[in-house]
């Protein structure tokens, strides 16, 4: 799974970056818990999660990068 800025996550919530801040205020308490700073410009992992289900934010499938040996290229 990949990281999302706070910016990238209140655009695909349809939000400003402003609103989206004050929504995650309300929840200071619990990112404290999970560990992380409000400051925080990247959300990844199990807070990703937690602020996806929160605020129901659909996250955009992404395809699973492949490599192909430089031989099959």
């Amino acid at each position: 799974m990949r990281s999302y800025l706070k910016s990238e996550l209140a655009k695909l919530a349809g939000v400003s970056y402003s609103t989206f801040f004050r929504f995650l205020q309300s929840r200071c308490k619990e990112l404290d818990a999970m560990g992380v700073n409000p400051n925080a410009h990247i959300m990844r992992g199990d807070v990703l999660d937690y602020v996806c289900r929160e605020y129901n934010i659909q996250l955009p499938q992404e395809k699973p990068e492949t490599k192909k040996h430089i031989k099959f290229r």
